[in-house]
């Protein structure tokens, strides 16, 4: 009885990246020096209060919509538009405050780096 052989079928970029690797020699985690380490330490702590903040804003942007709907049920007789105010606050709202608490985030980021 003979087994029939296994072929792996791949797209081309797939076989372009197997081939780039065996090219290339193993990856390896660029490594810094203890200067430029110490600073990238200093600069992940100096960044993790802000991020901590931002998140938590976040959290209670997301968490807080079901809270408040609870609360004001009534919300759904407001009309704006034709359109329910909670179906607005649902749809529209978290997306423009996400993305100012994403540049808010990075602006601060960027300045504790320039800081530097």
């Amino acid at each position: 009885m003979s087994r029939a052989r296994r072929v792996a079928v791949t797209s081309p970029q797939t076989r372009l990246a197997h081939a780039h690797r065996r090219a290339s020699g193993p990856w390896r985690t660029p490594r810094l020096d203890p200067a430029e380490s110490a600073r990238a330490l200093s600069l992940y702590r100096r960044q993790q209060a802000p991020a901590v903040l931002t998140l938590t804003a976040l959290l209670i942007l997301l968490c807080g919509l079901p809270v408040v709907f609870a609360l004001w049920p009534g919300l759904d007789q407001v009309r704006v538009g034709g359109i329910p105010l909670s179906w607005l606050m649902l749809g529209v709202l978290p997306f423009p405050v996400m993305v100012l608490l994403a540049v808010w985030q990075l602006r601060r980021a960027e300045k504790i780096e320039d800081d530097r």
